[in-house]
């Protein structure tokens, strides 16, 4: 199991120019979304060979606590090259420990802030690239895992699925406010068995709290601390494939 490389060692890099190049041209009928600059807060993935004439499905990333959006260039060639598009979108706060760094809050104003974020990136990239509506999902690594679950909870309509890599159930501002509506939306949590954060004790309170809520979730469990592996990223693409085209279907 490959851990990926350091995010901060990555964190004033620029995104790869290869991999947005392919969002000169908007698609025919729609308004073209303006260019962000790079110091906007997202980062956008196109996969090899992007054929604009086909649906694919989106992957939002969140990355943890100190990290930024930047972080999409490491993740997306672990989960796949070929099947997605992706956006990664930045923290709500500066880091104080790391220059180039954000961290997630979790006040009902960060919350709104990141949802609006978030909400943003979706639109901007379903105005530069082909997005299949039905096909976006959320994920995020410890505190972004936990970001995307509470966005998940709290706007199912927006998602096809919502994943956290080590990050626990959020707490406070009623996440399980929309239960009724939130229940039928797919869960990936996973944990390790050395993770400070995620605990098993907390692990097994999130997995009640999910079933008797009625929630359809999957677990994956690994050796080691929380961060983030080649691994997991794999594990991401073979649960997100398999949510609307069967595992075996699945581009590596």
């Amino acid at each position: 199991m490959n851990r990926l490389t350091s995010v901060s060692g990555s964190l004033g890099l620029e995104f790869s120019s290869q991999q947005v190049s392919q969002a000169v041209a908007p698609r025919r009928g729609r308004r073209r979304a303006p260019v962000r600059p790079t110091d906007e807060g997202v980062s956008f993935f196109a996969p090899v060979h992007y054929e604009r004439n086909y649906a694919y499905p989106l992957l939002v990333w969140l990355h943890d606590d100190h990290g930024n959006e930047r972080q999409l260039r490491q993740v997306m060639p672990h989960v796949s090259m070929r099947n997605y598009l992706a956006v990664a979108v930045r923290a709500t706060r500066p880091s104080e420990r790391e220059q180039h760094g954000f961290v997630w809050r979790q006040s009902a104003e960060a919350v709104r802030q990141a949802a609006e974020q978030v909400r943003d990136a979706i639109d901007e990239a379903s105005e530069r690239f082909h997005v299949h509506p039905d096909r976006v999902f959320i994920a995020g690594h410890r505190r972004g895992g936990t970001m995307a679950l509470r966005l998940g909870l709290r706007y199912p309509e927006w998602f096809a699925g919502a994943i956290s890599l080590c990050g626990p159930m959020p707490e406070g501002d009623a996440p399980l406010a929309r239960v009724n509506d939130a229940r039928e939306l797919p869960l990936l949590i996973a944990s390790t068995q050395e993770c400070s954060l995620y605990p098993d004790q907390r692990v097994a309170a999130d997995l009640r709290l999910l079933h008797s809520a009625g929630f359809t979730l999957a677990l994956r469990h690994y050796p080691g601390d929380c961060d983030l592996t080649t691994e997991m990223l794999s594990d991401v693409d073979r649960w997100v494939m398999a949510q609307f085209c069967g595992s075996s279907m699945a581009a590596s």
